[in-house]
């Protein structure tokens, strides 16, 4: 089975990747790896922050690995908090304040419409590759569910009456943006892996 370092320690990105997989490949993640650190997410995009974190993981390892960078782009907020997200009501990555934040940052705007973006940066075989997951949808006006993380109790997908924190984990990863970033990466994989196969 193919190695992947999964450039993260967050146990729920993990387990939804982990799962869109199937067990096709094997996630390591960077603790297993010996990486313990914090890595440096300085760019002002999602794809620099994803790039900047998997050219971190090659350098110190060599090996192949991914890394992935969401953002939750508000509309009526100019985008915002967008690269900040998990940062949006400081560094801390303290969900349920970037949540009320957000909450407050929208009292009394019409405009909900909203989209979450991930974006993957692969490195493999030395070669980098991204690839991208859209989901549109609105923002609430309340918090609503207890599944999933980050700002699924108040995002609300098109075409769904339900936060993402109302459905289960395959409900959310069958249309989310990190499951269709992840469906593009599984693809290339299992592509770059058959011709391998073919080679050899």
């Amino acid at each position: 089975m193919k190695e992947l370092i999964f450039a993260t320690n967050n146990a729920h990105k993990l387990g939804e990747v982990q799962a869109l997989l199937e067990g096709a490949f094997e996630l390591k993640t960077l603790r297993e790896c010996g990486i313990t650190e914090d890595i440096p997410e300085t760019a002002e995009t999602l794809e620099g922050n994803a790039l900047q974190k998997a050219r971190y993981v090659y350098e110190r390892t060599g090996a192949d690995c991914f890394a992935d960078d969401t953002g939750l782009e508000v509309d009526a907020l100019g985008g915002a908090p967008g690269v900040r997200s998990a940062r949006y009501a400081g560094d801390a990555h303290d969900f349920a304040a970037n949540n009320a934040l957000l909450l407050k940052n929208l009292e009394g705007e019409e405009n909900r419409s909203a989209h979450f973006r991930t974006v993957i940066a692969l490195i493999l075989g030395g070669k980098e590759y991204l690839f991208e997951g859209k989901v549109e949808g609105s923002i609430i006006d309340h918090m609503s569910g207890t599944e999933g993380f980050g700002y699924d109790p108040m995002f609300v997908p098109e075409g769904d009456m339900r936060t993402f924190a109302e459905m289960s984990a395959d409900e959310k990863n069958a249309i989310s943006h990190r499951g269709r970033a992840v469906a593009k990466l599984v693809e290339f994989l299992q592509t770059e892996n058959g011709k391998v196969k073919t080679e050899n």
